[in-house]
C-alpha cells in the first residue's frame, strides 16, 4: 500500500486527469488481487496448524501445492482485464476516463500472477512464524518503486512520459521482482529438508482440496469487501472526475493504514491457528483480543494524525486547488473510519484461525452489500452528499461489521 500511495502521489502531481485514470484502473485490479489473497489464505492456516501440531514435514508440500494454484488464479484475473473499457463504459464512466482507466487496468493485470506467487510464498513463511523476509523484500520493492515511477510517469533518459500507465508498469515490474525473489528464498531455506520443501508433490490439485476450501470463504469475503469499495469508486466517478480523484486519494490513505491492520490480522490468525492446533482455548482468546487491542491502539495514532493534519496530508497528493479543497475535509472525516475498519479484519482473521470460514463471509456480505453499498449510493447520489456520503456509508458498515464479528469470536472461543 505504500507503493500504491507513491503511485498516487506522483501521478496526482503529474495531472488530475491521469489520477482519475489511475484510480479507475486500480479499482478492479486491486479487487482481483485482494480476492486472490483471500483464496490463498489456506496456505497460511494449514502451515500454522502443522507448526502447532509439531508436524514440520507437512509444511513444504503445502507451499508446493499452492504455487500452481496461485499462478492459475493470477492468470484468470489477468484475462478479465481484456474487457476493461467496455466494463467501465457500462458503469456510466466518462468515455475518456474509461479508456484511460482500461489501459491502466491492462498493465496492472500483467502483474497479478506475480502478486499471487509472492503472496502464497509470504503466507507460507508467516505460517512458519518467519515474517521478516517478506518485510525485507517489500522494503526493497518500495525503494525500487519510487525511481521507476518518476522515470516512467514523467519520462527521463529518452523514455517518454507515460503518466498513469507508466506508474502501472512500475508496479507490475516490482511485483515480478517480489515473486521471483520470495520463491527463491523459500526454495533455498537452510532448513528446507526439515520442512520437506523440495519433496516431490503428486496430485497437487486434489491433494490441496482442503487447503483451497479454507481459502474459498476468505477469498469471497475479501472479494466482497474489496468489490464493495470498488463499486463506491464507480459511484464517485458518476459524480465527476474530481470526485473520483478525491475518492482515490482517500481510499488509499485509509487502505495504507488498513494494511497495518492486515499485518496484525495475519499475526492474530497465526497465533490463534497455533493455539487451535494445540486445542488451547485460553490462548485462543488471549491471541484474538490482544490482536484487536494492539490494532486499535496503533490505528488510533493514525486517526489522530488524519484529524489534526488533513491539509498537510491532502497537499502531499495534489497541487490542484479544486481537488485539494474537496480532499482536505474528507481526510479529517476518514479518521473515524480507521479504527473500526481495521478492527473488523482482525476479528475475521481470528475466526478463520479457528477454521470458522463461512460465518465471517456471510457477515461481511451483509455489512458491505446489505448496508454500505445501498447506504453509500443513497447518500452520495440521491442525497447529493458526494464523496462524503460514500465515507459515511463506509463508517456505518464498518461499525456493524466489527461488532458482529467480535460477538461471534467471543461465543466461538468459549465453546
Amino acid at each position: 500500500m505504500v507503493m500504491s500511495a507513491v503511485d498516487i502521489l506522483i501521478v496526482g502531481r503529474y495531472g488530475s486527469q491521469e489520477l482519475a485514470y489511475l484510480g479507475l484502473g486500480t479499482l478492479p485490479a486491486q479487487m482481483l488481487v485482494t480476492a486472490g489473497i483471500g483464496l490463498l489464505l489456506g496456505t497460511l492456516i494449514l502451515t500454522s496448524h502443522s507448526v502447532g501440531a509439531e508436524k514440520p514435514e507437512e509444511c513444504g508440500p503445502i507451499w508446493r501445492r499452492s504455487l500452481p494454484y496461485a499462478f492459475l488464479l493470477g492468470m484468470g484475473a489477468a484475462l478479465l482485464s481484456l474487457g476493461g473499457e467496455s466494463f467501465f463504459r457500462l458503469t456510466g464512466q466518462d468515455a475518456d476516463v474509461a479508456k484511460g482507466g482500461a489501459g491502466v487496468f491492462f498493465v496492472l493485470a500483467a502483474g497479478i500472477p506475480a502478486a499471487m506467487l509472492y503472496t502464497t510464498s509470504a503466507f507460507f513463511l508467516e505460517g512458519l512464524r518467519r515474517p521478516v523476509p517478506g518485510m525485507i523484500a517489500m522494503i526493497a520493492a518500495n525503494l525500487l518503486n519510487v525511481p521507476l515511477n518518476l522515470i516512467l510517469v514523467w519520462g527521463a533518459w529518452g523514455i517518454p512520459a507515460l503518466g498513469a500507465e507508466g506508474s502501472a508498469w512500475a508496479t507490475t515490474g516490482v511485483r515480478w521482482m517480489l515473486a521471483l525473489s520470495m520463491m527463491a528464498y523459500v526454495w533455498y531455506l537452510p532448513d528446507r529438508d526439515r520442512y520437506g520443501i523440495r519433496r516431490t508433490v503428486t496430485r497437487w490439485w486434489s491433494g490441496a482440496a482442503h487447503q483451497r476450501r479454507l481459502g474459498y470463504a476468505a477469498g469471497i469475503s475479501l472479494a466482497l469487501e474489496s468489490s464493495a469499495f470498488s463499486i463506491l469508486g464507480l459511484f464517485a466517478g458518476m459524480v465527476g472526475p474530481l470526485d473520483l480523484g478525491a475518492y482515490t486519494i482517500l481510499l488509499n490513505l485509509v487502505a495504507l493504514s488498513f494494511m497495518t491492520a492486515v499485518g496484525l490480522a495475519t499475526a492474530t490468525g497465526v497465533r490463534v491457528g497455533v493455539a487451535y492446533g494445540r486445542r488451547d482455548r485460553r490462548e485462543i482468546m488471549v491471541a484474538g483480543w490482544t490482536g484487536l487491542g494492539v490494532t486499535t491502539v496503533i490505528l488510533a495514532v493514525f486517526a489522530v494524525l488524519f484529524a489534526l493534519l488533513p491539509g498537510t496530508i491532502g497537499g502531499l497528493f495534489t497541487a490542484d486547488p479544486e481537488m485539494l479543497a474537496l480532499t482536505v475535509p474528507l481526510v479529517a472525516f476518514s479518521a473515524l473510519i480507521l479504527i473500526v475498519d481495521g478492527g473488523q479484519v482482525v476479528m475475521a482473521s481470528a475466526l478463520r484461525g479457528q477454521s470458522d470460514a463461512w460465518i465471517p463471509t456471510v457477515l461481511h456480505f451483509f455489512s458491505y452489500y446489505g448496508i454500505m453499498i445501498p447506504l453509500g449510493a443513497a447518500l452520495a447520489l440521491w442525497a447529493g452528499r458526494g464523496v462524503t456520503g460514500l465515507l459515511e456509508g463506509i463508517l456505518i458498515a464498518s461499525v456493524f461489521s466489527v461488532s458482529v464479528l467480535s460477538i461471534r469470536f467471543h461465543l466461538l472461543s468459549r465453546a
